[in-house]
């Protein structure tokens, strides 16, 4: 009766966490959505990035939780530390104002790490034990993301293959599962925007679709080590280099603010969700220009400073600018359709930087509403073996053999 009594406790608490996650988690997408608004209708807001950028340190500083970020929620997950339950605000409202600035990061990262925030709250205020408090940080990853990115398949399953690569937490299925759905439901009845991409130019199944799909997988495998490679080394360089963290942003808001100058757009600038949007409305005028050659590099080298200099909001909606931008200047040199191989290098380079094929999968059926499904299940494992054990996050456990 006791154990029961505590999977009843813990499954009305996953409720309450799917309910609150999907209302914090349609709060921060407005937030996020409002402040690109802002920054984009006007453009000489990012002229504050070097300065307002130091209330970013300032905000940390003063809640105690410096240094926290996604790797903390994975190693929280795993019973390794305990987070502060004023990390949600914190990556709240400073992932808000990078946008707002036009740092170049993303939504998902703040969202897992508002969900691991909320989840060790909710724990500590009905006393559920170590245990369940690891469960419920999983639960709570997968509530907001969920609700962020309106997708709970991708975020359920997300949460299970993320904190350990090749095993799944059998005790977080159900938890996940209704945090996940609830998230969902949540910010959906609060008017949260749903993020769908639409293609039409599915290629024929045949060898020469083939073959080529087989080098832009093995070139966006390729492409997603040296991206994390990118982010690990800058990032260590940036903290080896410049020790004081509120010189080390300003120092990355003044080169960030140079390069838009020099680049001549605010394409780069903070998610990239409208370039993303823009390749896949090509598809329908196929005489339109949607994206530069270079702008996945471009994209991969604002990232990296902006992440490495401590600007807040995750690396995942970058990664999909990336993945979809590389994707579609490969597809257009093999003679692929532009925003089908858009859709691959967006789930690819995904599954590459987590080691999350069975996420990735679910990611590009409700993505893509079930378009060219059918390619995407065997290149996303196809690119999960190719990328081998590098990751974003350095805290992500390892229980399977690569090749």
């Amino acid at each position: 009766m006791r154990k029961m009594g505590n999977l009843l406790k813990l499954f009305t608490v996953c409720v309450l966490l799917g309910i609150t996650g999907g209302i914090i988690g349609a709060g921060f997408s407005f937030s996020v959505s409002f402040a690109t608004s802002l920054r984009i209708s006007h453009g000489w807001l990012i002229c504050l990035l070097p300065v307002a950028s130091l209330s970013i340190v300032f905000i940390y500083k003063k809640l105690s939780i410096s240094g926290m970020g996604t790797n903390q929620v994975l190693e929280s997950a795993d019973g390794k530390n305990t987070l502060s339950s004023k990390l949600p605000l914190g990556i709240f409202v400073t992932a808000t104002i990078s946008h707002l600035l036009g740092a170049s990061v993303g939504r998902e990262g703040a969202a897992l790490q508002i969900g691991g925030g909320t989840a060790t709250f909710l724990a500590t205020k009905f006393r559920l034990s170590d245990a369940q408090r690891q469960i419920l940080v999983r639960a709570g990853m997968s509530a907001v993301f969920s609700a962020v990115f309106g997708t709970p398949i991708a975020a359920f399953l997300f949460a299970l293959e993320i904190v350990c690569v090749g095993k799944i937490h059998i005790k977080s299925v159900l938890p996940c599962a209704i945090s996940a759905v609830f998230g969902f439901i949540t910010a959906l009845f609060f008017g949260a925007h749903i993020e769908r991409f639409h293609f039409i130019s599915v290629p024929s199944f045949c060898f020469d679709t083939i073959w080529k799909i087989a080098v832009l997988t093995v070139l966006v495998s390729i492409l997603s080590i040296g991206f994390c490679h990118a982010l690990r080394h800058s990032s260590k360089f940036a903290k080896k280099l410049i020790k004081n963290e509120y010189l080390r942003i300003a120092i990355g808001g003044v080169i960030v603010l140079v390069l838009t100058i020099l680049v001549g757009s605010q394409d780069y600038n903070g998610a990239g969700i409208n370039v993303i949007e823009r390749i896949f409305e090509s598809d329908l005028d196929p005489n339109s220009i949607s994206f530069r050659p270079e702008a996945f590099l471009l994209k991969l080298v604002f990232t990296c400073i902006c992440v490495s200099c401590g600007f807040k909001g995750g690396e995942i909606v970058p990664t999909l600018f990336i993945g979809a931008t590389f994707g579609a200047l490969i597809a257009t040199l093999l003679g692929l359709p532009t925003a089908f191989g858009a859709a691959l290098g967006m789930v690819l380079l995904f599954s590459g930087v987590t080691n999350c094929p069975l996420a990735s999968i679910a990611l590009s059926f409700e993505l893509f509403s079930g378009v060219g499904f059918w390619y995407f299940i065997p290149t996303v494992l196809l690119c999960f073996l190719l990328s081998g054990k590098i990751s974003l996050y350095s805290a992500q456990k390892h229980k399977y053999k690569f090749l």
